[in-house]
């Protein structure tokens, strides 16, 4: 134990003496891996979904912001770990860094029995509130039926893989991960199609592959915690909910809860505007969102590596090294959303026809496609700016750049320029205005924020 213990505590005060170009490949580089390889998974998911029908994939994407929902409160509780407990190993207690990680297990366990009881009584009425094709309403009660009512893989996986990251071991985070995707890539089409010895289980196949792989990746990494994490795993006193614990790990972690939260909301609402157009155009944007995951999640990545990083560093007032963590992700950021917004307008066409896309599919999502592309960049400088004002304990600054870009900005431009011009192809304009409007808002409050820590750094 004292040997584990010790050899935590090495990895714990890199965070304040490796270079910081190196120290970020070090921590991002396998959480960039293990997110590319989940948002690939969400990718296969909906490509195997589409042959089964068109109607199958629209219940799919309409289901996606519901998933999101709980997502956002996984994520979150996570990102809480991912700064709480770095912040209180740098301030040497030990105790308070175990105190947080109980109190974010039990936190998660009631958030799993509020969506089983919602998985089992919602969500048929959920998706009656959004269409009346029966067949889109039977396969989407199903699919998020199964996803919510066994929600403890997702939960649990987010809260283990958290604090692996937090005590600075995201090689082993990256394994957990990569195992459950790994896992639902593979019985995806096993599961859907009957291949094999295996039943054919259309969407509840794909369903069940999905919460099967967040199962397997839960106890993975739990293993990995106990065989490996010596300062950051609890004791059964832990448990008991602390109020000064909550506060602090939802004063972090909330912003995240809300970025994600409000893809949720957001994605209701926009259906709702192209549902008005037709049930196809809201599964295009059923592939838009999938599509912005998958270029996004190496920030992702990033960001869980730059949490606990800047939380360190500036728990031990290290400013150069935080100042310089931001401006090699921003440039990381930067370049790596142009190169994909070059590449990705030159294939709109074959990027649909993975989707198995109708003639009307075609028509609708190369236009759409060539519009939404246009914000990767703009969307990559958000993320970054956002996690580094959270991790920097300016939370208000990230939670109300994501209510501007997740809510107000997107669905009152889809509202708008529906209402202006009812054309469908306009409408998807919509898209990159917002995250544009997003950008200056996020690079003006970082302005803020860089001159109130400075002028905290000069009166200290």
């Amino acid at each position: 134990m004292k040997d584990r213990t010790k050899e935590a505590q090495e990895k714990e005060e890199r965070l304040g003496t490796m270079p910081v170009g190196r120290l970020i490949a070090t921590m991002s580089l396998p959480m960039m891996v293990s997110f590319f390889i989940q948002a690939l998974y969400n990718i296969v998911d909906s490509i195997f979904v589409s042959r089964i029908s068109e109607n199958a994939l629209t219940a799919v994407s309409l289901a996606y912001p519901m998933q999101m929902v709980a997502h956002a409160i996984a994520v979150g509780i996570g990102v809480g770990i991912n700064a709480s407990v770095p912040r209180y190993l740098g301030k040497g207690e030990p105790e308070k860094a175990r105190r947080a990680a109980g109190n974010a297990f039990s936190l998660d366990f009631v958030v799993w029995m509020f969506f089983l009881v919602l998985g089992l009584t919602a969500v048929p009425s959920i998706y009656r509130a959004q269409t009346d094709v029966a067949e889109i309403v039977e396969d989407g009660s199903v699919y998020l039926s199964i996803c919510w009512c066994i929600l403890c893989g997702e939960m649990f996986g987010q809260f283990f893989e958290k604090l692996l990251v937090a005590s600075g071991q995201p090689v082993l985070a990256m394994v957990s991960q990569s195992s459950g995707a790994i896992f639902n890539i593979v019985f995806d089409p096993l599961l859907i199609f009957g291949i094999g010895p295996f039943p054919e289980m259309g969407i509840a196949g794909a369903a069940t592959a999905t919460v099967g792989g967040q199962i397997l990746a839960a106890a993975v990494s739990f293993i990995l915690n106990v065989r490996r994490n010596g300062t950051s795993m609890f004791g059964p006193k832990d448990l008991l909910f602390d109020g000064q614990t909550l506060r602090e790990l939802l004063g972090v972690g909330f912003p995240t809860m809300i970025t994600i939260g409000l893809t949720s909301v957001t994605g209701f609402c926009i259906n709702q505007v192209l549902l008005g157009y037709s049930t196809t155009a809201a599964a295009v944007y059923g592939i838009w969102v999938k599509l912005q995951n998958f270029c996004m999640m190496p920030l992702f990545g990033m960001n869980n590596g730059l949490v606990p990083i800047l939380s360190y560093n500036n728990a031990r007032n290290l400013q150069t090294r935080v100042w310089e963590t931001v401006r090699i992700a921003l440039t990381f950021a930067i370049c790596l959303m142009s190169v994909l917004t070059v590449v990705l307008e030159l294939i709109p066409g074959p990027i649909l026809r993975l989707f198995s896309a109708s003639g009307t599919m075609m028509e609708i999502g190369v236009t759409a496609l060539r519009w939404c592309i246009l914000s990767l960049p703009f969307g990559g400088v958000c993320i970054i700016l956002t996690t580094t004002m959270q991790s920097l304990q300016h939370s208000r600054y990230t939670l109300l750049i994501n209510i501007l870009r997740q809510l107000v900005f997107i669905i009152s431009l889809f509202v708008l320029i529906s209402a202006i011009t009812h054309q469908l192809s306009a409408v998807w304009a919509a898209v990159p205005c917002a995250e544009a409007l997003s950008c200056v808002t996020a690079v003006h409050f970082e302005k803020i924020m860089y001159r109130d820590l400075h002028g905290k750094e000069k009166n200290s």
